[in-house]
C-alpha cells in the first residue's frame, strides 16, 4: 500500500514535469534503453528505444504543443518493486497557435517500472485528434509540426 502510495506520487509528479516543460526532470527515473510507444502516423508517433531520444520527443512535445496541459484523473499501481504496472488515465487540452482552445485529448499511458526505473512507456490516446491538432500548428507555421517521427 505505501508502495503504490509513492509510485503515484511519482507519476503525477513527472506528468507536473511534463506540463511545465521540465525535461531533465521528466526523464530522471527512465531506463537508459527505454521503450517508448506512441500510436499514430504523426510527428509525434513512433517508437524510440533510448531515453536521449525519448527527451527529444518530450522536447518535440514542448514546441509543437507548448501549451499543453495533462491532468492526471486516475492512477492504478499492480506489481512489485522489481516489476510494476502503472496505469495512468488523463485528459490533455491545448490552445493551438490559431488561437482554437478546443484542442482536447483522453489518454491512458502504461508504464512498466522496476526498481523504481522506468523500461517501458507506451501510450495510448486519441491519435487521429492528435493529428487533426498538428496539422492546424503546421497550418498556422510550425514546421515542425508535421517532421518525420524521432525513432531509435
Amino acid at each position: 500500500m505505501i508502495y503504490s502510495y509513492i509510485v503515484k506520487k511519482e507519476i503525477r509528479k513527472t506528468f507536473d514535469h511534463v506540463n511545465n516543460h521540465r525535461w531533465d526532470e521528466a526523464v530522471k527515473a527512465v531506463a537508459s534503453n527505454v521503450y517508448h510507444r506512441v500510436s499514430g502516423v504523426h510527428t509525434l508517433g513512433g517508437k524510440r528505444h533510448d531515453k536521449e531520444a525519448l527527451r527529444r520527443w518530450f522536447e518535440r512535445l514542448g514546441r509543437v504543443l507548448p501549451t499543453l496541459h495533462i491532468t492526471v484523473n486516475n492512477i492504478w499501481v499492480t506489481g512489485w518493486p522489481w516489476h510494476t504496472t502503472v496505469f495512468a488515465q488523463w485528459d490533455g487540452t491545448a490552445t493551438l497557435l490559431n488561437g482554437d482552445a478546443s484542442y482536447v485529448n483522453r489518454g491512458l499511458h502504461v508504464f512498466t517500472l522496476r526498481w523504481g526505473r522506468v523500461y517501458a512507456l507506451e501510450e495510448f490516446y486519441d491519435s487521429q485528434a492528435a493529428a487533426r491538432g498538428l496539422a492546424a500548428q503546421a497550418e498556422a507555421g510550425l514546421e515542425e509540426a508535421v517532421a518525420e517521427q524521432i525513432a531509435s
